[in-house]
């Protein structure tokens, strides 16, 4: 379900960085196709299923995708870029021309939605050993 505020928050955006915000933007509703959009925080787009998915933040020289995982899905093709520590989101980040690892982002995007769907990161790291 798209959002028309989402719209218009990439489409005011440089080429490169709407480029950017297009192509993950498909990922996360191919992850599922039960995926909503909304705003957040003003203005920043939110990707929600049963809680939230991911955020973009477009910067000057970069592109922020926040995952709210709470560092528990695996990344074994080291794409996050920051937050490692986090307890609620890391980022990747995309610069100009950076290509985006599309089977890692989406496994992580599927994972994320599966940890929202079976209550939550922060209920899954309550019941993990």
């Amino acid at each position: 379900m798209r959002d028309q505020r989402v719209d218009d928050y990439i489409d005011a955006l440089p080429s490169w960085q709407r480029d950017i915000c297009q192509e993950v933007r498909a990922l996360v509703h191919e992850a599922d196709p039960e995926v909503e959009e909304t705003i957040k925080r003003t203005r920043q787009p939110y990707f929600v299923l049963k809680g939230n998915i991911c955020a973009f933040l477009a910067a000057k020289d970069h592109v922020n995708i926040f995952m709210y995982d709470g560092a528990i899905v695996p990344d074994p093709e080291g794409i996050i870029t920051a937050g490692h520590g986090n307890k609620t989101a890391r980022t990747v980040a995309f610069k100009e021309g950076e290509e985006i690892n599309k089977p890692a982002l989406l496994a992580m995007f599927r994972q994320i939605i599966a940890n929202n769907r079976a209550g939550g990161w922060r209920k899954l790291k309550q019941t993990s050993p």
